[in-house]
């Protein structure tokens, strides 16, 4: 079995803001790409074109419809991709050391040519992160573009992963989520950024940015009032909500 180290030097993550993704999926288009024509083997799809498409995606958006005690319903896209956990189950239960976790950066990877398909990382990952490929019968999962962040060939502004360079609402921000003085990390001090499943003690890298509340609105359409209220008073209550709903994936 693989070992996790004890500290990394950087925890290279995302941060995903809730309350700006508008579920475009061009972050899932822009990691499809990405990842298809670079690092590793390619990502393929089955039967594209036929009645039961199928494919291997590195972030998938989920979108729900949240209904408030009282007010209008919340449309919540929720993207959901690797976490880079600290304490990364499908690290420690690969048997043949092909998924590891990075000292320099704590990234999370798979070494492609020791992978055997066997599949216990993605029965190990609490989160639904990690995809077979069908094609390739190895193991496929965000890098975090690790070929694009330290590519001094391309301009530092491309230094980001694919979905975070892609998005246009700037739904996702990229950084050292391990150094307080960060940009994500006073981003995530900020907004309250919350873990996915805490209870799974994986401690992921990754934060969340939860709705915020939105203020009494008025709008008239076709000539009558609509009121809105306030659908989202406490992060937790959401997310409470959302951890029962992605059980059910």
């Amino acid at each position: 079995m693989t070992q996790l180290p004890s500290r990394t030097d950087r925890k290279l993550g995302l941060v995903i803001d809730l309350d700006t993704c508008v579920g475009c999926h061009a972050c899932v288009i822009s990691c499809k790409g990405w990842n298809t024509e670079n690092y590793g083997a390619p990502l393929s799809d089955q039967n594209p074109y036929g009645a039961e498409p199928s494919g291997t995606f590195l972030n998938r958006v989920h979108s729900y419809e949240v209904l408030p005690d009282h007010g209008a319903a919340q449309l919540v896209h929720f993207p959901k991709s690797c976490l880079h956990c600290e304490d990364a189950p499908c690290v420690t239960v690969c048997p043949t050391g092909a998924s590891y976790k990075r000292v320099e950066d704590g990234i999370v990877l798979v070494n492609e040519s020791d992978c055997i398909g066997c599949g216990l990382c993605a029965w190990a990952c609490p989160y639904g992160a990690r995809e077979m490929d069908a094609a390739e019968g190895v193991m496929k999962k965000c890098t975090l573009c690790v070929d694009r962040i330290y590519n001094e060939n391309l301009p530092e502004i491309d230094r980001v992963p694919a979905c975070v360079r892609t998005c246009p609402a700037g739904a996702r921000h990229f950084g050292d989520l391990g150094d307080p003085d960060s940009a994500v990390s006073q981003l995530v001090e900020r907004r309250g950024g919350i873990d996915l499943m805490p209870e799974q003690g994986t401690r992921p890298v990754n934060k969340y940015l939860p709705p915020r509340p939105r203020d009494r609105l008025e709008r008239e359409v076709d000539g009558t009032a609509l009121f809105l209220e306030p659908v989202a008073d406490e992060p937790s209550g959401f997310f409470a909500w959302l951890d029962k709903a992605l059980e059910k994936i």
